[in-house]
């Protein structure tokens, strides 16, 4: 029942704008990768400092913009105590990252014509460099979503995430928007839960294709 109800919400006629996350909604996405990654670089404590629930300070700072990307890797360095190479971190870091399935892109550009679509994604520059590289040879465009959405936010670029309030409260604030009329849809509990206490309508996506959701 609660699955049908949050169906309904999607397809509200009240409903005039879209909040997309990026790694899980969008984008394909495996912690377990950047986790397995590391532990065979010899970091065999990296998981208790990064998972998709939580994770160490250093990761926060960086998916804010309050470190740059040499002071990440260097973190990661002084943390593993061994000796790996800038870009030996920049391949585990960005395993995680998978592909973007056509048919998304395909829905995103069919719901652009009924509603307003935004995307807020806490990300990092490494990740966002890789996944713009990545698209840009898949769908030869780097800057396909940029394209797509009427604004996407990232993170590192913000200095806000989520689950806090004041990178919702920004995009709100900044495009005009009505939280009851603002749909976000989110893989990770504590991001819904955060969209919620600013009134936002919700759906938590949990092991399903957004694309079977409108």
């Amino acid at each position: 029942m609660k699955m049908e109800i949050q169906m309904m919400k999607i397809a509200d006629a009240n409903l005039k704008s879209i909040i997309f996350d990026l790694g899980g909604v969008i984008l394909n996405i495996d912690y377990q990768k950047t986790i397995s990654a590391f532990q065979k670089m010899g970091i065999s404590n990296f998981e208790n400092l990064y998972t998709q629930a939580q994770q160490n300070h250093i990761f926060d700072k960086f998916e804010m913009g309050l470190i740059t990307a040499q002071e990440f890797r260097n973190y990661i360095k002084l943390e593993s105590g061994i000796n790996i190479t800038d870009n030996q971190i920049d391949m585990a870091w960005n395993a995680m990252l998978l592909d973007l399935p056509s048919k998304r892109i395909d829905l995103l550009n069919e719901l652009s014509q009924k509603y307003k679509i935004f995307l807020f994604s806490n990300t990092n520059q490494i990740h966002l460099n890789a996944f713009r590289k990545s698209i840009g040879k898949v769908h030869n465009n780097p800057l396909l979503l940029e394209d797509i959405f009427i604004r996407t936010y990232y993170s590192h670029e913000l200095k806000m995430r989520k689950p806090n309030s004041n990178g919702f409260e920004h995009i709100l604030k900044t495009q005009n928007l009505q939280p009851t009329t603002t749909l976000f849809i989110d893989d990770s509990e504590q991001h819904i839960k955060g969209a919620q206490k600013l009134g936002l309508q919700t759906y938590w996506l949990k092991a399903k294709d957004i694309t079977e959701l409108f």
